[in-house]
């Protein structure tokens, strides 16, 4: 392990560069969403040159989000525990081990629940809107690669950064003796940064339908119980059981159902 007061450069340039990766991965999945939109859409500027702009700026985005983020972590206690292993030279075999299994089940099981839930109850409200607005058939290679984005970018920035940040000045109001927050915080950080995560879905949702109150009920309920148990994991084992866990859900959503 590296100095307490010492930044891991190393485990930042994994974490940023695998962010990158997801940001790259995820376009032919997002472009296929968007295909009709992009149809509708007149610019003088080339949609290559949007694209590099944008992947240009998510680049400064994950920076920030992965430096501030490990930053934040360190000081309540959290972050990338495998990766300062790896980094220091020392074994992580036996510190993966008791979260694997659970956190691929949760992952694989939640994603089942999402499906189950969107096509017996929301799908069924929703037809009105699917029919007028439609939406292009991703492929499952191309979930496959989004779901890089879901389990490595998104876990960077909702739980790396949003939810430390939260955590962090929570513990301004209620704190344990040795100045890390409570139990309780984390907990409210850990919903709050869920409620965001599911709210961050409605972007990609509104190239797929209109956005009305009960997509965004929609988004919460199918999202928000992933975001906690995922929140949950990096709360008690670290980062990459987030990512580990995200990842298998996305897996199921995105490769197998291809939604």
């Amino acid at each position: 392990m590296e100095k307490q007061n010492q930044f891991n450069w190393k485990v930042f340039m994994a974490l940023w560069g695998a962010s990158i990766f997801g940001t790259l991965a995820v376009l032919p999945y997002a472009l296929t969403l968007q295909a009709s939109t992009l149809e509708k859409i007149t610019t003088a500027v080339p949609l290559s040159v949007i694209i590099m702009a944008q992947v240009i700026q998510s680049v400064v985005l994950f920076g920030i989000a992965t430096s501030l983020g490990l930053l934040l972590a360190k000081r309540i206690g959290l972050g990338a525990p495998l990766l300062e292993r790896f980094f220091a030279g020392q074994k992580v075999a036996d510190h993966i081990k008791p979260f694997l299994l659970p956190v691929i089940l949760f992952g694989a099981v939640g994603g089942l629940i999402i499906i189950g839930l969107d096509k017996f109850v929301f799908m069924p409200a929703l037809a009105a809107e699917l029919a007028q607005d439609g939406g292009s058939q991703t492929t499952p290679w191309q979930g496959f690669l989004a779901s890089f984005y879901g389990g490595i970018s998104e876990e960077v920035l909702l739980r790396l950064f949003l939810m430390s940040l939260l955590a962090w000045l929570g513990k301004f109001i209620s704190h344990t003796a040795d100045g890390k927050p409570t139990t309780g915080v984390l907990w409210i950080a850990n919903i709050l940064a869920a409620i965001l995560f599911g709210l961050g879905h409605l972007p990609a949702t509104a190239a797929i339908m209109t956005i009305t109150p009960l997509v965004v009920v929609r988004a919460l309920v199918l999202n928000g119980f992933l975001g906690i148990g995922f929140g949950y994991f990096y709360s008690k084992y670290g980062l990459e059981s987030a990512m580990l866990s995200h990842f298998s859900a996305d897996i199921i959503l995105h490769v197998v159902f291809s939604i």
